[in-house]
């Protein structure tokens, strides 16, 4: 299912300063194996800046520490080497993600998954992937026995297997990261930012100058990065999912990194990427990475049906077509096309 979460080119930001006292800070690092960034208007009254980094490294940290699968000593992992009929004690974000994956996974009649890690490794996406590879078909009716997010259950404070399934967040743990920085930075005071991770985002307020944040959606292209579409966004998390980026050819057949847990294979359909704006940058984390997986059409139905935006570039045999629905129109002031 771990179709590259990114946003584009970058965060159109404008960092000048005014002359009234206030000030537009910025910071950021590496986490996730990528990076973040905050970029947030200071006024006179609110924490120092390196007070407010503090708070965001260690929201960072524990999203590390409860949720990677790169390192064997966070709680998702713990559970992951559990064998099947087993329970474990997790803390209650972990079991706030694994409520919202069943849900997209009902909703998506299961090709959504948070069980896909196995068959991750197994074609060598994943994090104990030895080698991208077209496995057999005996080695991959043995790995698909542990994928189903029908064996996995929540009780009380203990997330439960009935398989030795193993969870992979990477399709909204930065989301979920994003929406809880955004968070603290709202109690903080801070009411003009834009915060960043692994390119989930979430803007609310203005810039320094006054103008809306805006984000260069990017056209799917290997060899260079070009700005397809520019919107303003205020109040809204932004996600993209594509599979143009990670993954592997054989004997002529391309093999993306982004699942469809029902078929336990790459996806072969066209759409090459999905950006969705969201009231929760969890949400549009997970809701990208779902519609990219259902495909140019069953995932443009999705998205009608429950009013999300999204905004669709799919491969054709004259490079990409885009298309955009009314409610991701609504949601995002649309600039310009920057097409080169």
């Amino acid at each position: 299912m771990s179709g590259w979460k990114g946003i584009v080119l970058g965060l159109l930001a404008g960092l000048s300063g005014c002359g009234n006292g206030d000030s537009m800070e910025s910071f950021g690092g590496p986490t996730m194996g990528s990076s973040y960034s905050v970029k947030y208007l200071h006024r006179a009254g609110l924490p120092a800046p390196k007070e407010v980094q503090a708070e965001v490294e260690q929201i960072l940290a524990q999203v590390d520490q409860q949720m990677s699968t790169y390192r064997s000593d966070s709680d998702i992992e713990r559970f992951n080497r559990l064998p099947a009929n087993h329970c474990q004690k997790m803390p209650a974000p972990i079991l706030e993600l694994v409520r919202i994956g069943q849900q997209l996974s009902q909703q998506s009649e299961g090709s959504y998954d948070l069980t896909v890690e196995p068959l991750l490794n197994l074609w060598g996406f994943g994090p104990q992937s030895r080698k991208e590879q077209v496995p057999s078909v005996e080695a991959l009716a043995e790995v698909r026995q542990r994928v189903g997010y029908q064996h996995l259950r929540i009780e009380n404070q203990q997330l439960c297997k009935d398989a030795a399934v193993e969870v992979d967040f990477n399709s909204i743990a930065a989301g979920y990261a994003v929406d809880t920085i955004a968070a603290r930075l709202e109690a903080m005071g801070i009411h003009d930012y834009l915060a960043e991770a692994t390119g989930e985002l979430k803007a609310r307020g203005h810039k320094l100058d006054g103008s809306p944040w805006r984000i260069a959606l990017e056209e799917p292209r290997d060899d260079q990065q070009v700005a397809e579409k520019i919107i303003a966004v205020d109040n809204y998390a932004v996600s993209t999912s594509g599979d143009y980026r990670h993954y592997f050819q054989e004997d002529g057949r391309r093999y993306s990194h982004t699942f469809d847990a029902r078929s336990g294979a790459p996806v072969s359909h066209t759409l090459a990427s999905v950006t969705v704006i969201h009231s929760s940058a969890l949400m549009a984390d997970g809701l990208s990475t779902l519609l990219l997986i259902l495909g140019p059409q069953r995932g443009w139905d999705y998205a009608e049906k429950h009013a999300i935006g999204a905004f669709f570039v799919i491969r054709a045999d004259s490079g990409f077509v885009t298309r955009t629905n009314q409610a991701f129109e609504r949601l995002s002031a649309v600039q310009t096309q920057l097409k080169q």
